[in-house]
């Protein structure tokens, strides 16, 4: 058994549905103890909902010292609830193996990714004892729930420190078919309303009497459906406005509602502003004269890394072990990386298939496994040589 899939399975056995952590920030904290990381517990949040956090960080022993970039790791050690164990085909928090595959929850998303970030390290460690940047990590326990004390409870901390992070990859589960076809450069921000549309309850034989919100509100609802938020750009597609609930009504068929609830969410691209989204919003209730209240939840900002040296570099890493290019992509949802990037200009997520993530029986091929270690590995080489190259060339004399 290879010493992925070892601590995977390991990770995989313990019981850290949000927010537990169980043993896993532990089990990993021994393991960078080990290769000389100091290791700092960060835990967070109410006793009721208690988050584990840990900072991990080994500086360079190059002649940088303190001025020495920095590489962050960074990941979850929490999942989603397993849902009926019925449903299951074996025990979810029992590592299993059917056909090539390891079978469990957090097999995919993500205790593979962080199994894989360890080993790729210390292997990069026998190779290379001193390397030329500093080597941390940042894992959390809540990034599967509310997401307020873990990643983002760290960031705060270490910028109120003045932490230096000059690159980071988040092991979000981002490829397709094989392990490092797609990658993520960015993300789309989201930003979440409840409106509550108002009228004036009364019998629905006596209209004249009431006022009904939901005839109110449904034009001004069409007129935000038509609208094009944005046009996107060359890294994000248009933003998109969309309604996930409505709610009205007592529940009687003979009265008219005094108020509808509608919850809608943005997901937007750096075209747009979370001023603008708003106001725009604003205007279109405003212009149909309708009585409401607004209450707005920002979820996270958009981010994006642009092409360069460090996409470049993991782009090259990945053609290294598989042969191929990897696309950029900023689709999908939200991930800690959008905390991240207030304190790191470059992050990247780059982790295994994600088809089965969230759901019954989430599993990895085992070889993917191996694979996704290999790339971490060669991005680790990669920096290595990019910046021992940079070193030679500034000694060199005029």
């Amino acid at each position: 058994m290879s010493n992925t899939l070892q601590l995977t399975e390991q990770l995989i056995a313990e019981v850290s549905v949000t927010p537990e952590d169980a043993h896993c920030q532990s089990i990993l904290g021994q393991r960078l103890g080990a290769l000389g990381f100091l290791c700092e517990s960060m835990p967070s949040g109410p006793e009721n909902f208690r988050v584990q956090n840990m900072f991990a960080i080994k500086k360079a022993a190059s002649p940088l010292g303190v001025d020495a970039p920095v590489l962050l790791f960074a990941g979850h050690t929490d999942v989603v609830p397993t849902g009926p164990l019925k449903n299951w085909s074996s025990d979810p928090f029992t590592p299993s193996h059917r056909a090539g595959k390891l079978y469990g929850r957090g097999a995919s998303d993500m205790k593979s990714s962080l199994a894989a970030m360890v080993v790729a390290c210390e292997e990069f460690l026998v190779l290379q004892p001193s390397p030329a940047f500093t080597m941390s990590f940042l894992l959390t326990s809540d990034e599967e729930g509310p997401a307020t004390d873990g990643t983002v409870f760290v960031c705060n901390t270490l910028k109120e420190r003045g932490q230096r992070l000059d690159w980071c990859i988040v092991g979000e589960p981002t490829s397709i078919k094989i392990t490092g076809d797609m990658i993520k450069n960015g993300r789309r921000g989201t930003l979440s309303g409840k409106l509550i549309a108002k009228g004036v309850q009364g019998h629905i034989a006596y209209p004249q009497l009431a006022k009904n919100p939901i005839h109110l509100v449904t034009p001004a609802l069409a007129e935000l459906v038509a609208i094009q938020w944005d046009e996107g750009n060359a890294f994000f597609p248009p933003t998109t406005w969309q309604i996930s609930n409505i709610h009205a009504g007592t529940g009687a068929s003979n009265v008219i509602p005094g108020e509808c609830v509608i919850d809608f969410n943005f997901r937007f691209c750096t075209e747009s502003s979370v001023d603008s989204l708003q106001q725009r919003l604003k205007s279109v209730l405003d212009h149909h004269g309708i009585e409401y209240s607004l209450q707005w939840t920002l979820g996270g900002l958009p981010f994006i890394t642009p092409p360069g040296e460090f996409v470049s570099l993991v782009q090259a890493s990945i053609e290294h072990i598989n042969g191929q290019v990897a696309q950029l992509s900023t689709t999908g949802g939200t991930s800690d990386g959008r905390f991240i990037s207030q304190i790191c200009k470059e992050v990247i997520e780059l982790g295994p298939p994600n088809a089965t993530i969230h759901k019954v029986d989430e599993h990895i091929e085992i070889t993917e496994l191996e694979r996704l270690k290999d790339i971490y590995l060669q991005i680790l080489k990669g920096l290595q040589s990019h910046l021992t190259l940079g070193q030679q060339l500034q000694q060199r004399p005029a």
